[in-house]
């Protein structure tokens, strides 16, 4: 049975002698392995078409382990643009490697990640913002949308927002799911500027008028609260991850 899609080729790896397995991002499949006989042959006609970052139009054959690609129409190049900037190409890399992670079965839609990771890689080729902003914001909402919605107003723990001109709670801590007030405060807690916590919050919501007037020190600060918040929900650190400036 044929069907047709458009998707984000997330990494491909090689098969036999001249295929490739492609893994997808796709609409309305959610995350596919596909087979694309022929792919690694000069002569192929898929080109360049299933490459990392590609948007494509694809029509697939469904297979009993894995489908077979059988055509495939580029939609937006996205590495194109990322590969002439090394600090974009590489936070890029960290969020094909975070939507693999964080789509974990196979052929469950996910829409909004699918959006999400399009959005992401169209501001990140696009160059308005900062490449650092660009994947601090993508990896907040993706994990948002995966369940693990991070709290930077109400207090992670108790729910209370914090008094009337006091500034955000002042303790960050990854296992409880954002910030925490005085009370909830757990041993290991981060003690970020307040500062930083207004910036995670418009990171998280795309106020991008906030975070592209945030000062350098927060900016570094934000980003390694938010690897540590990635890290805890994923268990495991992202390979990708050890190439970017944080």
């Amino acid at each position: 049975m044929l069907y047709r899609d458009e998707a984000i080729v997330l990494r491909t790896h090689k098969l036999g002698e001249a295929d490739r397995i492609i893994t997808l991002l796709t609409r309305q499949h959610g995350r596919v392995r596909a087979v694309a006989k022929g792919v690694r042959r000069t002569t192929s006609r898929f080109g360049s078409r299933l490459e990392p970052f590609t948007h494509v139009d694809l029509q697939l054959a469904e297979g009993r382990n894995l489908d077979t690609i059988t055509q495939a129409e580029t939609i937006a190049p996205f590495a194109k643009g990322l590969g002439l900037d090394y600090d974009r190409y590489t936070a890029g890399t960290v969020m094909l490697e975070t939507a693999d992670r964080l789509v974990t079965e196979e052929r469950e839609p996910s829409v909004q990640q699918f959006l999400l990771l399009v959005g992401g890689l169209r501001a990140m080729t696009a160059g308005e913002h900062g490449p650092g902003q660009v994947l601090d914001s993508y990896l907040l909402r993706s994990l948002s949308v995966a369940g693990y919605a991070p709290s930077f107003e109400h207090c992670a723990r108790c729910g209370t927002l914090p008094n009337p001109g006091a500034g955000p709670h002042r303790w960050f801590n990854p296992s409880m799911g954002g910030v925490l007030c005085a009370t909830c405060r757990v041993p290991g807690s981060a003690n970020p500027a307040p500062e930083t916590v207004a910036l995670l919050a418009a990171l998280l919501s795309g106020d991008w008028a906030v975070v592209d007037v945030a000062h350098p020190r927060q900016l570094k600060e934000s980003s390694g609260l938010v690897s540590a918040y990635l890290s805890w929900h994923l268990e495991r650190g992202l390979k990708s991850m050890a190439y970017v400036e944080r």
